[in-house]
This record gives C-alpha cells, structure tokens and sequence, in this order.
C-alpha cells in the first residue's frame, strides 16, 4: 500500500511509525479520560501509560526475535531492521501487564480497576496499529481468490518486511483492526451491564481478544513461528489466555460476591475493591 509517507531530507516518514505513534497516543488519551471520570489519579495513569508504551515496544520486538531466532542467527544483521518492524502484539501485552501490575503495586492502586480503565485503550491502539500494518503491508494473509482480497504492488513493502506482490492475499491486518473495532464497542456498551466487577472488562478484552487472534491466525500467511506443527505461537498464547481469563473472571466475581456480603459493623470498614 504506502508504506512510506515522505522524506525530509536524509530521514524517510513510514506510515507503520506514525500510525503507531497514533495508536499509543490514542490509547493512553482514552484512558486518561477514562480514568479522570472514575476519580483515579490522571497524573499516576499518564506514569503508568509511559511505562506500558515503553514495554510494550520492548515486549513486542522481543518476542518477534525468539520466534525468529533462527533467522536473526544466520542473519544478525537483521536486526537493525527491528527499528521498522512492529514486533508480536503479544509480547508487548504480556511485558505491559507484567510492568502494569509492578507499577500499580509499587504504588499501591487498585490493580483491576486501572486494568479496567486502561482497557478500552489498548482495543483502541490496536485498530489504529493494524491500519499502520495494512499500509506498512506487514502482517499479511495467505493466498486467496475472495472478492475482497488485496493485492500489494509497492516494492517497499516487500523490500522492508517481505510482502509477496502481485498476489491476491487475506486482508489479515483488517479482519483484526475490525475485530478490535467490535470489541471496543462491546467493552463500552457493556461496562455497566449486569452485575459489573472490578476486572470484568480487562478480561473480558483479554478472553474475547484471545478467541479472535485464535481464528485470525488461520488467515495469516506471513512468518510468524510455528508451535506443535500448525499452531502459530500466537494461537499456543490465546490458547492459554482465554481459560486464564475465564478463571480470573469467575474469581473475581466471586470475589466481589464474598466482598459485597460482608456486612458493615461499628468501626469497621469493607475491604476496598482492587
């Protein structure tokens, strides 16, 4: 597509980096509202956003170099190439809620309800990220005749992050911009339905997330590591995170029931909710 916005000079604009940029930006600006309407410290959330921004980029290209071990191996210098390349979502997840949890005990907030705040953000800066992708070309489907296929010309794409051209392929990085976009909507339409808990709409993200990247990945035609024959590494992750997050969702709900029943006495208070 345009993997490459304009030059100034000796330094060329892509469009990845920039919509990247976008994408955490928005994300942390969501949050922020978000947290200033809930009556949590913006001041500790904008602190916080920076430490998730700064992992996430050093979680995501760190696992993109394991799962291409091999490859960085024979070609070490391929690795300055990690400065246009994106990374594994996954590993910048995983390293930001691992630096989320630190930071919010360090500062002692209550750990679900910054979670939950934070969530929406992260969907948000997800669709943003994979438009970057489209453009970029990386992150591309497998070979495939529906109407709907794209088909990449720029010899930029394929120059930077090995986009096949010429050929009709899965509009990967969209079917996961679009599934963000509808997990988005649902985390704010359905925040305040039902019994809400603290917790119940980060992993509510990460349950409903899991289960889509899953059948994504059967799209995906890009190099990407292989786990037990033909389970991207991506799929093994999902494949643990969605029954880790039902077994935090029951426990936290149960937890908020237990809470929620213990009846107040003289000069004593109920535990505050994480």
């Amino acid at each position: 597509m345009f993997p490459k916005l304009f030059d100034l000079g000796p330094l060329t604009v892509y469009s990845y980096g920039v919509l990247l940029a976008a994408a955490y930006l928005g994300g942390l600006q969501l949050a922020l509202v978000r947290a200033k309407r809930r009556g949590l410290d913006p001041a500790r959330v904008m602190d916080l956003g920076i430490y998730i921004i700064v992992s996430a980029l050093v979680g995501a290209k760190l696992l993109l170099v394991i799962v291409d071990a091999d490859h960085f191996l024979r070609e070490p210098a391929d690795l300055l190439s990690l400065a246009r390349s994106g990374g594994v979502f996954y590993g910048g997840l995983i390293l930001a809620v691992l630096v989320g949890l630190w930071y919010v005990r360090k500062h002692q907030l209550p750990t679900w309800r910054i979670a939950d705040v934070i969530a929406p953000g992260i969907a948000l800066g997800h669709v943003v990220g994979r438009l970057g992708c489209f453009l970029a070309g990386c992150c591309y489907g497998h070979e495939t005749d529906v109407p709907w296929a794209v088909t990449f010309t720029n010899p930029l794409a394929q120059e930077n992050v090995g986009t096949p051209l010429g050929i009709p392929l899965h509009p990967t990085q969209l079917y996961e911009a679009g599934a963000e976009a509808v997990i988005l909507g649902l985390l704010l339409a359905f925040e305040h339905k039902g019994r809400a808990f603290a917790g119940r709409t980060f992993w509510g993200y990460m349950l409903v997330y899991g289960l889509s990247r899953f059948v994504i990945e059967m799209f995906r035609g890009d190099p990407r590591g292989m786990v037990y024959g033909h389970i991207s590494t991506s799929q093994f992750i999902s494949l643990l995170i969605v029954p880790l997050s039902l077994v935090m969702l029951y426990w936290l709900s149960r937890r908020d029931r237990d809470t929620a029943s213990i009846p107040a006495t003289p000069g004593r208070t109920r535990p505050a909710r994480a």
